[in-house]
């Protein structure tokens, strides 16, 4: 078993994707960029300001700043209310916490959004460490946020594993030195995650447990009985 947990929050924990998806079409689309929702599902979980680049390559530097903004406060006042944690994710937490992980959050939402995001997992009794945007500018796949992370766990990166739904996790996490696992509740495929370097790629958290308990990657056909159990 791994030492360390170092979770991604959305998508991973939160069912919040479609809703960043939105919020950053909302934003675009008031600055007059009609970009493709498809699109910008590509680049789920990657950083804000990378992403920009790529959608919009003429903006300027000071408009995807403000850009950003514009999506941060659509978010939270139109679509963080609809945000809800995943079945399972605050269990799953538990569990790894019960058996003596320490379980840490890297995400770069901040503010309030990270503040809400905390109360809906409802589960600080069990993280030992977070690492937001309000720790960092760089987001994933930058590895210096997991870095953060594993710094405030004070664990080595071999002893530890990074848990997100994007490639984007995976990369940041094999950069800080920790391994990566993936689930299937971004919308990536397990081939995409695979390729990005996770060990283990299940459909969601309960079904990745058994895989993070024991640091073996494959499938258990007793995954379904885990939870139950434990």
């Amino acid at each position: 078993m791994f030492e360390g947990f170092i979770f991604d929050v959305e998508g991973t924990l939160l069912d919040s994707v479609s809703q960043n998806q939105r919020s950053l079409q909302d934003a675009l689309e008031k600055s007059g960029y009609r970009i493709p929702i498809q699109t910008l599902r590509l680049y789920s979980g990657l950083d804000g300001d990378q992403t920009l680049k790529l959608v919009v390559p003429d903006a300027s530097d000071q408009e995807r700043v403000a850009l950003l903004e514009d999506r941060r406060e659509i978010y939270e006042r139109d679509y963080l209310p609809s945000v809800k944690p995943f079945e399972g994710a605050r269990e799953v937490i538990r569990i790894l916490a019960e058996q003596g992980g320490r379980i840490a959050l890297a995400t770069d939402c901040k503010g309030l959004s990270f503040t809400r995001h905390m109360l809906l997992l409802d589960s600080r009794d069990y993280i030992t460490a977070t690492a937001c945007g309000d720790d960092l500018d760089h987001g994933k796949p930058d590895p210096r946020l997991v870095g953060v992370a594993l710094r405030k766990l004070g664990l080595a990166g071999s002893q530890t594993v990074m848990v997100g739904d994007t490639p984007y996790d995976a990369e940041a996490g094999i950069g800080a030195g920790t391994k990566a696992a993936g689930v299937l509740t971004g919308g990536f495929s397990e081939d995409v995650l695979d390729e990005a370097g996770c060990f283990a790629v299940a459909r969601d958290l309960r079904a990745l447990l058994p895989n993070l308990l024991s640091g073996v990657g494959g499938r258990d056909p007793r995954q379904s009985d885990w939870l139950r159990s434990a």
